[in-house]
């Protein structure tokens, strides 16, 4: 090799990745064309400058430049109006700093000030991370994390277009588990297509955070998320999951699903509240959405209340009027059925995730294949519940008198379907605690507890008038339907195991595993 030769290959070795890239003028052009168009993009500019695109920066910068004079020269009464429209607030963008801080209710001088130092900040942030990654040969991930902070530092309004620039940064790699690597690209998949009320709830302390969603994702994306670098031991081997034997399949026409494997080792904490919310949400949609016909329903609440009769197990009202005259036992029952729906199961899924990360995935799986089949039962067979039965003098000791002769006959109309009762998933989830109690509780007090809330949760939905007793029967049906079901697909459930000590080595030091991996 000559020496003409070598400083070529010496100046193509310190242009780095870039040097794939196409270089020159002509990329440079195109960068200003777009920031003449949104000014954010500016901050591709320097991007180009830190990685070594230099002739391609100083292009990007003099088409800004000239585009911008071209413009103020022929209409500079517009390029004023639009810039004080943007900086007062008239329509800033819903997914930048300045669009969060008039929310918030600030404005004036102050905000601007305010603004633009957070904004200089996450700029400079952002184009550090920016140009690092550029070096290290992730180009798309440095373009997004870019985008990302475009987006942010944003004063004028825009669309939705916008978020493409976050949705890009799901090319970046998080997380040194194989259980870790979809959190990120779910968590950002999810940010930018739900509304934000079906990811957080709708609780006042959480406002601030669901108002800005997909701004906090972008902001995430810019200065915040770890991405790997491309010399990390886990980029290409990271630390996989644990699996338990294959089953044998239940049936020979029924075969185990083939990536429903089971998994030993602990999920992602992030992922799982991420699925869990919108799932329930999820869930939530389609009950509202169910079949809510008033004749209908009530209709169904008199066949039911006819079987009851005939099979001699027609005792809600009894036990309805029992209670309401004894106002201890009324509000100890309106209690547990207001205060215990979520809380236990939430509570038992925590320290099943803590303590026993196998059995969690087959409790978590049971009680999500229960919930889907009672949505079936809600869309199918609109039921009246006893206190929204007419005629029939049950007393709803927890939401109150209802007007039972007008459609809209309370303000629980507004929150869920009132017709959506059989099964009864207050009963159903309440079993599926008690089942995963007594089969996993290590001790004896803990079991008893366990059996005893199902046992309470049925007293309290016939005594507050909220189900019929077949109702419970039907929540236990598909309590056990989604535990068959996950025996049938998935196999047995597998017993606490301890790992072998070599193996647990490798869980405990990943860049041992990941060593060995290459």
């Amino acid at each position: 090799m000559n020496s003409s030769d070598r400083r070529g290959a010496d100046r193509g070795a310190a242009a780095g990745p870039w040097a794939l890239v196409p270089a020159g003028r002509p990329a440079g052009f195109l960068v200003g064309l777009a920031a003449a168009l949104q000014p954010a993009l500016l901050l591709f500019v320097p991007l180009l400058w830190l990685a070594g695109r230099r002739p391609a920066a100083r292009a990007a910068a003099a088409t800004f430049a000239g585009a911008a004079v071209l413009v103020w020269a022929c209409l500079p009464q517009d390029v004023g109006t639009y810039g004080v429209h943007h900086l007062t607030g008239t329509g800033p963008s819903p997914y930048s700093v300045h669009g969060a801080l008039l929310r918030f209710g600030l404005g004036g001088p102050g905000e601007l000030l305010l603004y633009a130092a957070l904004a200089a900040a996450l700029a400079w942030a952002a184009l550090r991370r920016a140009a690092r990654y550029a070096r290290d040969g992730q180009l798309l991930l440095a373009v997004a994390v870019t985008g990302c902070a475009a987006v942010a530092v944003s004063p004028a309004g825009g669309g939705r277009h916008q978020l493409l620039w976050v949705l890009l940064a799901v090319v970046g790699k998080v997380g040194k588990r194989a259980a870790d690597r979809r959190v990120w690209p779910v968590a950002v998949v999810l940010a930018v297509t739900l509304p934000s009320a079906v990811l957080l709830p709708d609780l006042a302390v959480l406002a601030p955070v669901r108002d800005n969603v997909p701004l906090l994702t972008a902001v995430a994306a810019a200065c915040a998320v770890p991405f790997l670098p491309r010399s990390s031991p886990y980029w290409h081997a990271p630390v996989p999951a644990v699996h338990g034997r294959p089953a044998a399949s239940r049936w020979a026409r029924v075969p185990l699903l083939p990536f429903w494997r089971r998994v030993l080792s602990r999920p992602n904490l992030l992922l799982e509240l991420l699925l869990i919310r919108v799932g329930y949400s999820i869930y939530s949609h389609i009950r509202a959405a169910a079949p809510a016909s008033r004749g209908l329903a009530e209709r169904n609440g008199s066949r039911i209340h006819g079987i009851e009769r005939v099979l001699g197990i027609d005792i809600e009202r009894t036990v309805n009027r029992a209670v309401a005259d004894a106002p201890w036992l009324e509000g100890f029952f309106n209690f547990y059925y207001s205060s215990f729906h979520f809380v236990v199961p939430l509570a038992i899924l925590a320290v099943l995730y803590w303590r026993r990360p196998g059995d969690y995935r087959w409790a978590r799986a049971s009680l999500g294949l229960a919930t889907v089949l009672a949505l079936a039962g809600f869309w199918l067979f609109p039921l009246a519940p006893p206190r929204l039965m007419p005629d029939l003098g049950f007393v709803d000791t927890v939401h109150g008198a209802q007007d039972l002769a007008h459609p809209s006959y309370g303000a629980m109309t507004a929150i869920s379907n009132q017709y959506a009762a059989m099964p009864s998933l207050h009963f159903g989830w309440a079993l599926w605690c008690g089942v995963v109690a007594v089969v996993l509780a290590p001790k004896g007090w803990q079991k008893l507890l366990g059996a005893l809330h199902p046992l309470i949760t049925v007293c309290a939905i016939v005594a507050t008038a909220n189900h019929w007793v077949l109702d419970a029967v039907g929540g236990a049906a598909v309590v056990a339907a989604g535990f068959g079901l996950v025996h049938v697909l998935s196999g047995p459930r597998a017993l606490r195991v301890t790992l072998p000590a070599q193996r647990r080595s490798e869980a405990d030091e990943p860049g041992r595993l990941a060593a060995a991996g290459r």
